[in-house]
């Protein structure tokens, strides 16, 4: 590369992102400053969070400022560095941009991994990076299944739902996943190891909420909450008592104008029930420790991650639009170079 491209957030959106909320720039591959380094992005993670951080609005980071490129976690090779702590061929994952190239600053998020343990580097973005990372610690510090409960899932055809589910299988949970089409439900069935599969489509919330009693009538123990929307509040009908919600995401309302919210609160209050807002952030210093079970369940084949790879970053946003289509079939990364 000659030049640095960087794909840039240049209006906010208002609903569903357009191709004019974006630009895709070339500019001066950057040069390491002093105490810091350039990585090279081979690989970025998108994902529903970068929809969030366009808005304007309080969150737990900062909104991506205008002329900034799209914020994501990528994983690359030192390209140039001014300091001892990094040295040029290093493998690297951090939070970065939709860019080739990415100034970094030792001391900061960004840290070395080893990619001769996987078949691809792309996996420190997905089974071993924040999506199988937050199935991962959300079940088993947070949620805490036990063995013979029961772990409603939504959004279970995802990236983090269908790793949540089978991490849910491996604790001894009894796991029912939520999705959209038959052929996704059919997936958590044969691919996954889900035992109920519902499919939320064409049916109103009474109907969803029928489904689910129906496949759990003593409620669910765990719910781990991706979707919101009606989809949530079908669940919380059908809580058991002091069930735990994990809530990691509400995708349904990202695109969303005016937020639907919930309705059926009051459900929460009725079971003794309690919601834990999630964040993967906070067990980024443990990702080592959590990378290392996430690689062994899947060597020892009780785990399947699986990657939906999208080639160019001229292509970032129809890729990055896959995640609300529905189209995407596994984790969804953005290959920028291969990195050698």
């Amino acid at each position: 590369m000659t030049v640095n491209r960087r794909f840039l957030l240049v209006r906010r959106p208002h609903g569903t992102p357009l191709p004019e909320d974006f630009r895709l720039v070339e500019e001066a591959i950057p040069e390491a400053p002093e105490g810091g380094f350039v990585v090279r992005n081979c690989y970025a993670s998108l994902d529903p969070a970068q929809r969030g951080w366009m808005d304007d609005a309080p969150s737990y980071m900062p909104p991506i400022a205008l002329n900034d490129p799209i914020r994501a976690s990528t994983v690359g090779v030192v390209h140039s560095s001014k300091t001892p702590d990094f040295q040029v061929g290093d493998w690297v994952l951090g939070l970065n941009g939709l860019e080739d190239y990415s100034v970094n600053h030792a001391g900061g998020f960004t840290m070395k991994i080893d990619v001769s343990a996987v078949d691809s580097p792309s996996k420190f973005l997905s089974a071993m990076g924040a999506v199988g990372l937050t199935a991962y610690f959300g079940l088993t510090d947070v949620a805490k299944p036990q063995p013979g409960e029961t772990l409603l899932v939504s959004g279970a055809a995802g990236a983090v739902g269908s790793a949540v589910g089978q991490i849910g299988k491996i604790m001894g949970a009894r796991v029912i996943g939520i999705a959209g089409g038959a052929a996704k439900c059919q997936r958590l069935l044969d691919d996954y190891g889900f035992d109920v599969a519902i499919d939320y489509k064409g049916k109103s919330v009474e109907q969803l909420a029928a489904e689910i009693r129906a496949a759990a009538p003593n409620g669910a123990d765990v719910v781990f909450e991706n979707v919101g929307g009606d989809v949530m509040d079908a669940e919380l009908l059908n809580l058991a008592k002091k069930a735990r919600i994990v809530l990691c995401g509400l995708i349904s309302e990202y695109n969303s104008p005016q937020k639907v919210g919930v309705r059926n609160l009051w459900q929460v209050l009725a079971q003794q029930a309690t919601i834990h807002g999630y964040l993967i952030m906070d067990y980024a210093p443990r990702f080592a420790e959590g990378g290392a079970v996430m690689a062994e369940w899947m060597a020892e084949g009780r785990l399947r991650i699986d990657e939906d790879v999208q080639d160019g970053l001229e292509n970032a946003y129809p890729a990055f639009m896959r995640l609300f289509s529905g189209a995407n079939t596994g984790k969804l990364v953005l290959k920028i170079a291969d990195g050698l």
